[in-house]
């Protein structure tokens, strides 16, 4: 049974093929990335380069605090009052609206704004992970800004990030956080093997190949959910392997909605499908599980040493509340 694909704008699980789509996660991709490498230049190293992914928060998403000599930074995109939000540890607030505007120009008050903070940051300005040649300093395209479809993108994000926390506490093996890749704007979840990982190939659009193998440098399952791109143009939910095992992408992977993708090398389950079914939950829920059981099998994992048991495991309505007051 799944239910009609006209839900209220209010739905949790709100319509994205609606609106400026495509040119606000064009504009996202732009805004995250200056956000991204600001905690990559204040940010001290972390294994896999987790220290400069983005998080979420209950307005957007936010770097989370940076060290600024006996200071604190954190700068959050805030999607519900569609403004750039920079605070400091003793009181500074600055804010940048989010519309439409240049590229160079939302780049340079950027840094307006953190100097006023007292705040002095380099950063490479050359955009990566596309293939086009972009320099967020001069680049004088219009970044366009549809504040409707960016709350919706941002309500969607809630919900994935949601489930995929869900899904990664099953998990007692070493795990990332859930976190937000600005280099595709995409949210994702990794779990590890323990074991080594053949170096990667590189070959990504402007990033060294040392970064990629950091980053994939031991046996890993990822899932996440992103808003597409021109190889896939519509949102998704998405899963795969490094190395990919032998056999992965013939793997059954529920929901029936779910597929191969050979030119992602991914396993998707399209955004559409999950916010049609009866119970989106649990299509996301099936998909993450099976595509990493179709990984982890394939690559012989050993699975009871890294799966948490469900039988045992404490869940937060099995928490009792605590108490309040003086006994």
């Amino acid at each position: 049974m799944t239910l009609p694909d006209d839900r209220g704008d209010s739905d949790a699980w709100p319509r994205l093929d609606v609106g400026g789509g495509l040119e606000t996660s064009q504009s996202l991709l732009f805004w995250g990335q200056i956000l991204g490498k600001t905690r990559l230049a204040l940010s001290p190293m972390v294994n896999h380069w987790w220290q400069v992914s983005l998080r979420m928060t209950a307005r957007g998403l936010t770097t989370t605090p940076m060290p600024i000599g006996d200071r604190v930074l954190d700068i959050e995109l805030d999607f519900i009052e569609h403004r750039l939000v920079a605070r400091t540890s003793d009181g500074g607030l600055e804010t940048i609206a989010l519309c439409d505007q240049p590229l160079s120009s939302f780049y340079h008050e950027y840094m307006r704004r953190l100097a006023n903070l007292g705040v002095g940051v380099t950063i490479d300005p050359l955009v990566v992970e596309i293939v086009d040649r972009v320099r967020l300093d001069r680049d004088p395209r219009i970044c366009h800004y549809d504040p409707d479809w960016a709350n919706r993108f941002f309500r969607a994000l809630l919900q994935a990030d949601r489930l995929l926390k869900e899904f990664r506490g099953r998990f007692t093996g070493k795990a990332s956080p859930v976190h937000f890749f600005w280099g595709a704007c995409d949210l994702a979840a990794t779990r590890f093997s323990g074991r080594a990982a053949p170096p990667h190939p590189g070959g990504i659009p402007h990033v060294a190949d040392r970064v990629m193998r950091e980053a994939y440098s031991q046996e890993v399952s990822s899932a996440g959910f992103w808003a597409g791109d021109a190889r896939f143009p519509e949102a998704a939910f998405y899963a795969y392997a490094y190395p990919s095992p032998a056999g992965f992408a013939e793997a059954p992977v529920r929901p029936e909605a779910a597929r191969y993708e050979p030119a992602l090398g991914e396993f998707v389950l399209p955004y559409a499908a999950v916010r049609s079914a009866a119970d989106p939950s649990a299509e996301v829920l099936a998909f993450l599980q099976s595509s990493y059981e179709a990984a982890a099998n394939l690559a012989k994992w050993d699975r009871p040493r890294l799966e948490r048991d469900e039988a045992t495991a404490i869940h937060p309505s099995d928490r009792a509340p605590r108490a309040t007051g003086r006994s």
